[in-house]
């Protein structure tokens, strides 16, 4: 079974956009990009939910962008490599390659799965890691116990309010793997995910 990993760029205080949906703050500098493209090479299949998609379709074209760092052109191949699969009940069409959209619970193709079911299902016929992004889709995930590592990378700045990185009225047990602290005061915390007690 794939392994699922949530990996995201937070304020200290816990919140992965600002009150206005600006991510801008957390843009990783080249040390830490460097040290996120190793983490994020063995990654297969990405999940996002549309916003998270949409956001993350700069890389489609980054390549194509002048004078960028080897570190910018490292994370630009690895993402574009990857395959996508979009949860989306509104978007019409996707414009990446190694793309599918998976209709999400409530649209009328959803089925009964849900997008709990169909990620169990992905997790259960892939054969390398697999990434969740957004703090939606992840938090869907988590509450449905699918996430089995939580990778947090903690900017030194506190944001007082905007959308929170782990979703609200979920308990997980967590096991701290690894840390890692970087120059710019940034710091990496890996929590593996323990079964419910």
């Amino acid at each position: 079974m794939a392994k699922l990993i949530y990996s995201a760029i937070t304020s200290v205080d816990g919140y992965t956009e600002d009150s206005r949906g600006s991510v801008e703050w957390g843009a990783p500098d080249e040390e830490l990009l460097r040290f996120i493209n190793e983490l994020e090479r063995p990654a297969g299949t990405y999940l996002y939910g549309r916003r998270m998609y949409e956001a993350m379709l700069y890389w489609e074209t980054a390549h194509t962008i002048p004078g960028q760092s080897p570190s910018f052109r490292d994370f630009t191949a690895i993402w574009q490599a990857a395959e996508k699969i979009v949860f989306s009940k509104t978007l019409a069409s996707v414009s990446s390659s190694k793309t599918r959209i998976e209709r999400a619970a409530g649209s009328r193709t959803a089925g009964t799965a849900g997008i709990a079911g169909v990620i169990r299902q992905l997790k259960s016929v892939t054969g390398h890691e697999m990434r969740v992004g957004g703090a939606d889709l992840a938090g869907q995930a988590i509450k449905a116990g699918l996430v089995d590592e939580v990778r947090l990378f903690l900017t030194p700045l506190v944001l007082g309010g905007g959308k929170r990185a782990l979703p609200d009225g979920v308990r997980s047990d967590l096991e701290l793997l690894a840390t890692q602290r970087f120059a710019s005061g940034a710091a990496y915390l890996r929590y593996g995910v323990l079964p419910p007690r």
